[in-house]
């Protein structure tokens, strides 16, 4: 899991950083914690320095103030939806066992980048591929096929084709049960159980961590429980335990508290006299110096 974080490239890293900031009251980050923070993953300061100059050519980022980086409007529209996470109960409504269906046959497979991204996008919505051309996801989603549709359309580049969204009612008992096939349930509850144990067992000996080690951790844990919250289908019940979910959401909320309280101290440090931009002196090196 972490050595999957190590790998993650400058910019990548970048914006996953920014997407955590979302929950602070300033969204920003100054140079000296993203190159801090860079290092902590490894990356020298020349290369988060040329990341961060890219990113903001292509939009990915802003500089709200000097020395600060946000994120821009190219981040937005999927920073916001990623961002739907921490409030869970706005998502769902009970399901009445109906469906909402997208029919992309027209949408064309040549362009690859749009073919990328609509994927991307369909993946966020829980929308499975029923027939070729035609996904489908139960209308448990608040505010139904409108709501679905407005949120693909906010998701992927402007011009890139959609498909067609609507709502569908009506199949047949078997086109409903192999609709309902589409999702491996079993190994979505198996997930929220795993994830669950795996953070309370984190959360129980963070206390006893160095700074910078806690940080690490946080950041590889939160990132890839945030990041199965953000992709989970949200079936209904009885397709999935909702019990079990509501416990792996709960998981994934007390560790991103935890976490975010980690970070915040990890990034005084960084900003801290004596402590220099991509080589950080920081109190976590000390054998002796725990989380607070």
């Amino acid at each position: 899991m972490l050595r999957n974080i190590l790998r993650m490239k400058p910019r990548a890293l970048i914006l996953h950083l920014l997407l955590g900031a979302q929950a602070r009251a300033d969204a920003a980050l100054g140079v000296r914690e993203l190159l801090g923070a860079g290092a902590l993953f490894g990356h020298a300061p020349n290369s988060m320095r040329v990341a961060l100059a890219r990113a903001v050519s292509a939009g990915w980022l802003v500089a709200p103030r000097r020395g600060a980086y946000a994120l821009g409007p190219m981040a937005r529209p999927l920073a916001d939806d990623v961002g739907r996470w921490r409030e869970p109960a706005a998502q769902a409504v009970d399901w009445n066992g109906e469906w909402i269906a997208v029919h992309a046959g027209a949408a064309g497979r040549s362009d690859r980048a749009a073919l990328r991204a609509r994927e991307r996008a369909f993946a966020l919505l829980g929308l499975a591929e029923f027939e070729r051309g035609l996904y489908l996801r139960p209308d448990n989603l608040a505010g139904g096929a409108a709501a679905l549709r407005a949120r693909l359309h906010s998701l992927l580049p402007a011009g890139t084709d959609s498909g067609t969204a609507f709502a569908l009612s009506a199949l047949s008992a078997d086109a409903a049960q192999r609709a309902r096939a589409l999702w491996d349930a079993a190994c979505l509850d198996a997930g929220y159980r795993a994830t669950t144990a795996r953070l309370s067992a984190w959360l129980e000996g963070a206390s006893g961590l160095p700074l910078a080690r806690a940080a690490r951790e946080s950041f590889a844990l939160g990132h890839q429980a945030i990041r199965q919250l953000v992709f989970d289908p949200w079936l209904p019940p009885p397709l999935v335990d909702g019990a079990t979910r509501q416990r792996f959401i709960a998981a994934v909320t007390r560790h991103d508290a935890v976490g975010q309280t980690i970070w915040q101290q990890y990034l005084a440090a960084l900003r801290a006299p004596g402590s220099p931009h991509g080589a950080p002196t920081l109190p976590s090196e000390s054998p002796q110096e725990h989380i607070r």
